[in-house]
């Protein structure tokens, strides 16, 4: 049994899309990031990033597994599914996964911040962080030209990528002419374990999540 910890985020829908793909079997808890579950004691004891998602896994002594994209390679390895065990095949995936870690993740992050959540409207920044996305997505987009997945079969890197990809829309960046993308995009959104995945803990109402995400940013509640 693995305990999830997490929220309705990006990051969150890897851990959750990886548990369904998997068929591992899991419990959810809720960490609700707009009161600061994260910050609380007993979280911290298992994630001291102090962020969401975390995993403990009851059947390997408690351990404790936090960085989302750690918790994609611990239960590809875990399970012996979504990750090649060749040298070559585990390094692609985990280059692609390492892009999304390193780069899109962080990008596009920001992208949100300065487009949606913060108070003051910086457009040098919001075109920097947008700029820089839309380059990111175009990489992928140049990539799935060519190949149906991002490292060969389906794997955690198309996991990790798609559940950021997916919310272009949100930080404003434009995708109408990266069709390899969209194609991407709506096939894997079409996979009964996306699905699941993506509504773990809950279906994301998107007022609530704007208005979470401005009082942390700014430290105002609405």
């Amino acid at each position: 049994m693995i305990d999830l910890y997490t929220a309705p985020t990006p990051n969150g829908w890897k851990a959750s899309i990886m548990l369904e793909e998997t068929g591992l079997e899991y419990e959810t808890h809720l960490v609700n990031i707009s009161q600061g579950d994260q910050h609380k004691e007993a979280y911290v004891a298992i994630n001291p990033n102090a962020r969401i998602p975390t995993i403990v896994d009851r059947d390997n002594d408690n351990f404790s597994v936090f960085e989302s994209g750690a918790i994609l390679i611990y239960l590809a390895e875990k399970t012996g599914q979504l990750m090649p065990t060749d040298v070559k095949g585990r390094s692609r995936v985990i280059q692609w996964l390492m892009f999304q870690m390193g780069g899109v993740g962080p990008m596009m992050g920001q992208a949100n911040v300065f487009f949606r959540y913060f108070p003051e409207k910086i457009p040098a920044a919001i075109n920097r962080y947008q700029t820089e996305s839309k380059r990111l997505l175009t990489v992928l987009n140049d990539r799935l030209a060519e190949h149906q997945y991002l490292a060969g079969d389906y794997s955690i890197a198309d996991i990790a990528n798609w559940s950021w990809a997916k919310i272009y829309a949100w930080p404003g960046v434009d995708i109408s002419d990266l069709p390899h993308l969209k194609r991407w995009i709506g096939e894997l959104a079409a996979r009964p374990a996306v699905e699941k995945g993506i509504n773990v803990p809950a279906p994301v109402d998107k007022e609530a999540l704007l208005k979470s995400a401005r009082s942390i940013v700014t430290g105002i509640e609405d």
